[in-house]
């Protein structure tokens, strides 16, 4: 269901052009992805650009879900002086590469993407009704969703509304990425993503090591982002620390090319769901249901179990436990079952 105003919406299949805003962060992205496949799948021949910050910027490039990939260069719009530098981007914005009409789709529900996506200019613009910061002043069209849903629930609600059937359309189309130095040549791999910037999410230094030691004898790729210098302690030979080593390009390449993959709630862990079934995502605090992998055949860890996320019940899913030594052997002795 959805609200319009300003007029009735043009035929979906008259639109020339679909503009994407949704420039982070690295999770959201990733689960924006089907509905995008999904509008792609009902206008063909129409030119798809998505707006998203530099740094993201991978994820979609190389890849055959949209044509052009735009960025938006965030951080030089911070201070005083970045409100001139956002306008006079925006200028630029409003009349390169623009086909009419043009659908533009506000994913970010924020004020600066409703700016930017009206600023745009280019017909019809759809926004989603958990939209904040008064950007729905911005839409054309306010597409009614579950705000305590899954953010994928959430985003495919777009096409339905916009007459698109979903429900066999549910694609993460990521780009191969490429392979990184010092991957190493062996089979049964498991890549371990410990680290998160979200509180109370990542490993600790001495769960982290009971988990490589309960893995023996099978090897293990550490990835990820980590400033508190923990990657850089002593593991195992078996152990290949590309931590810090690796681009998101790679990033992506590493995720798809392992056995399995175990990871912290984490923007890494969805693109893990995205590309490889054999994706274990772990959480202390945060709710699956609403942000765990979305794939049906990915597996979490909740509150002292492995199931597959709609297995949780509602007490599983507001209990706080961490990610322990006691829960690091349960984790190592019921993945290596499945090897």
């Amino acid at each position: 269901m959805s609200a319009m105003r300003g007029g009735g919406r043009p035929e979906i299949g008259s639109f020339r052009s679909v503009t994407v805003v949704k420039p982070s962060s690295l999770g959201d992205i990733v689960h924006a992805l089907p509905a995008v496949a999904a509008l792609r799948s009902a206008m063909p021949n129409a030119v798809f650009r998505w707006l998203v910050n530099p740094e993201w910027m991978p994820l979609l490039e190389g890849g055959d879900l949209v044509d052009e990939v735009v960025a938006f260069p965030r951080r030089n719009f911070k201070g005083v002086r970045g409100i001139g530098r956002f306008f006079d981007w925006m200028k630029g914005w409003r009349v390169e590469n623009r086909e009419r009409p043009e659908l533009v789709v506000d994913l970010q529900g924020l004020l600066r993407s409703g700016l930017v996506s009206r600023w745009r200019g280019g017909g019809w613009v759809v926004g989603m009704s958990d939209s904040r910061e008064c950007s729905g002043w911005f839409h054309n069209e306010v597409v009614a969703v579950n705000a305590g849903g899954h953010a994928v629930d959430r985003y495919m609600e777009v096409p339905r509304a916009l007459g698109v059937p979903v429900d066999e359309m549910v694609r993460f189309q990521m780009p191969k990425g490429r392979r990184p130095e010092g991957w190493p040549d062996a089979d049964n791999l498991i890549v371990v993503h410990p680290f998160s910037r979200g509180t109370g999410k990542s490993m600790g230094r001495e769960a982290l090591a009971v988990l490589l030691e309960s893995l023996a004898p099978m090897p293990v790729v550490l990835l990820g982002v980590d400033p508190s210098g923990m990657s850089e302690l002593a593991w195992p030979g078996r152990v290949t620390n590309l931590v810090n080593r690796t681009s998101l390009a790679e990033l992506i390449w590493c995720l798809r090319a392992a056995h399995w993959v175990i990871s912290v709630d984490s923007g890494p862990m969805h693109m893990a769901a995205a590309v490889n079934e054999n994706t274990l995502g772990l959480h202390t605090w945060t709710d699956p249901r609403k942000v765990g992998p979305y794939p049906v055949k990915n597996w979490v860890w909740k509150a002292g179990r492995i199931c597959r996320r709609g297995a949780l019940t509602d007490e599983e899913c507001v209990v706080t436990k961490d990610l322990d030594e006691q829960a690091m052997r349960q984790i190592a002795s019921w993945l290596k079952e499945r090897i």
